[in-house]
């Protein structure tokens, strides 16, 4: 397969056909971009089976694997590992190759090592998020119609709850994520062969469903081919992070989102290095792990990189990163540059979606520049539209609208068309690109404030704001108001030792009205204990909207 396709699919190997039958229409499909030499595959590909016995095959059978839980595992072990799990699931568990399996832990080797085994299995994976509730969850299983699912037996409960009135899933087994293989799943695998005929699965067939945490509405699957898997290893983490067998990656996005699958397993196994995983992977936990293993490539969000920041102050020593990438929320400035004045050291910026499974536009160390996302991954192209798709000129705010190799394919759900236009993947986002090519993030499209007549960016306030050496962290937002129909409303966390006053309110809205246009300041300030985030580390906006604009938020939403 190569040139620019829409839905030319090769050969399958599944028995239950449910995820293709699921496809989008083809007339749906952005265009993808095939036609680079490095993303030509066999017809017949198994994501599973590369990452793991194939790179034994390769010599790196005694290298590293994983870290996780204090133990160290090798690239023949994890091969060992998954493949005693594939037997079980397929022997012991009836799984059939297309069946989708869902996979419920947090970041650890097992969590990798059951994933890996549902993929060779010819399953189609769904992992999930360790705090998802029973009625998040049964959401999930009816829309992938699961019959299968494997979890970290410390948090069983919800699927068990889940299992009870559920008309798809029928077993929920059990794993130890803390490795000491005592818990069912790992008690029948002890005793299964270390080697495994994985299942000759086609490289157009379906591995993985990534759900968005999307924050109304029923949940939407974005649906992954095993090629698409080792293609944003073989274009982003290859061309942008350079990764060698010599690396060592550690941070904290959630392995359950594609963002964390790429960055903390696909990436490093697709080439040889080393993967730490951490359960709770505040800041503190990965300054431990970059001081104890010299990690070399962090992910994580700018808040953490904050806090790391600060503790290099107190002696932290960060010195073996070589990359760090921004994750979340697009980078503000002002991290850019003091992380970039502290360590010497590139942070790199960029977006992706779980729509697209990783990061399609980035910044590239040497060239990385405070305030810009950067310019597309090799595969990719990207452009600034209006309304009606019309490309605009550079400097001018529009749409962001994308294609590649990768692209938006939602399982059966009409949102399909809100996301694809005329071949081109539109991202939900604002942004302008320079005369250079460059392309700099300015908001989410609903993040914009009209106020007055004026547009308003929210990110570009919260800049400003958190330039500003009494801001901790905050997030910007639109308030109703009766004469300018909306104002800026700042949420504040204060500095450790600073207090809230309304002199620290007057001060922070002139040095705001100082940094960017002074239409732009804040009219009101809010000081707060905590903001409200994602799993990720990522400010969720909408909350802030709906607390300005005196509505309850939706349920958990301003407690995390």
């Amino acid at each position: 397969m190569s040139g620019r396709i829409s839905a030319s699919l090769g050969p399958s190997g599944h028995v239950d056909d449910f995820a293709r039958r699921n496809l989008p229409p083809s007339g749906l499909w952005p265009e993808l971009l095939l036609d680079r030499s490095e993303f030509q595959y066999p017809e017949y590909l198994n994501a599973g089976v590369e990452l793991t016995d194939r790179m034994v095959e390769k010599g790196f059978g005694d290298h590293t694997a994983l870290i996780g839980n204090g133990r160290l595992r090798t690239y023949k072990e994890l091969a060992d590992w998954s493949n005693r799990l594939a037997h079980a699931l397929v022997e012991n568990y009836g799984v059939k190759p297309g069946h989708r399996v869902l996979i419920r832990s947090g970041n650890n080797p097992a969590l990798v090592a059951a994933w890996l085994a549902a993929t060779k299995a010819g399953a189609v994976v769904v992992n999930t998020m360790p705090l998802l509730r029973a009625g998040e969850l049964s959401k999930i299983i009816d829309k992938a119609e699961i019959s299968l699912a494997l979890t970290d037996s410390r948090i069983a409960d919800e699927l068990v709850a889940c299992a009870k009135t559920s008309r798809f899933l029928k077993q929920v087994v059990n794993f130890d994520g803390t490795s000491n293989h005592d818990a069912e799943l790992d008690r029948v695998a002890l005793s299964k062969p270390v080697r495994f005929e994985a299942v000759k699965t086609g490289r157009d067939d379906v591995a993985l469903l990534g759900f968005t945490s999307g924050t109304t509405g029923e949940p939407k699957a974005t649906m992954h081919f095993h090629r698409d898997l080792l293609m944003i290893a073989d274009g982003y983490a290859r061309e942008v992070l350079g990764v060698t067998p010599d690396d060592v990656f550690v941070g904290s996005p959630p392995l359950a989102f594609t963002f964390g699958l790429g960055g903390l397993a696909i990436f490093p196994l697709r080439f040889g290095a080393t993967a730490t995983l951490l359960e709770n992977a505040a800041p503190p936990e990965m300054i431990r792990i970059i001081e104890t293993y010299k990690a070399t490539i962090c992910f994580t969000s700018p808040t953490a990189y904050r806090a790391m920041m600060a503790a290099m102050d107190q002696g932290a020593d960060l010195s073996s990163l070589r990359l760090a990438v921004s994750a979340g929320e697009t980078l503000p400035a002002p991290v850019f540059e003091s992380w970039t004045r502290k360590t010497g050291k590139t942070i790199l910026d960029g977006i992706g979606s779980t729509e697209m499974l990783h990061i399609f536009i980035s910044n590239r160390e040497g060239s990385a520049a405070a305030g810009s996302t950067g310019t597309p991954v090799t595969g990719y192209e990207a452009k600034i539209v209006d309304e009606n798709m019309n490309e605009l000129p550079a400097g001018a705010i529009g749409k962001l609208a994308v294609r590649g190799p990768t692209g938006c394919r939602y399982l059966a759900d009409s949102r399909q068309t809100n996301y694809v236009r005329d071949g081109w993947n539109l991202t939900g986002d604002s942004f302008t690109r320079d005369e250079h090519g460059r392309f700099s993030f300015v908001a989410r499209s609903d993040d914009m404030i009209i106020s007055s007549g004026y547009n308003i960016a929210g990110p570009e306030v919260e800049a400003a704001l958190l330039s500003h050496p009494s801001v901790a962290e905050c997030g910007v937002v639109g308030a109703p108001d009766e004469a300018r129909g909306m104002i800026v409303k700042a949420y504040v966390v204060t500095a450790a030792g600073i207090t809230a006053s309304e002199a620290l309110t007057t001060e922070l809205q002139e040095y705001v009205k100082q940094a960017i246009a002074p239409y732009k300041y804040p009219r009101a300030i809010e000081y707060v204990a905590q903001l409200p985030k994602t799993e990720t580390g990522k400010l969720k906006r909408f909350a802030l909207r709906q607390i300005a604009q005196g509505v309850s938020p939706s349920p958990g939403v301003a407690a995390e």
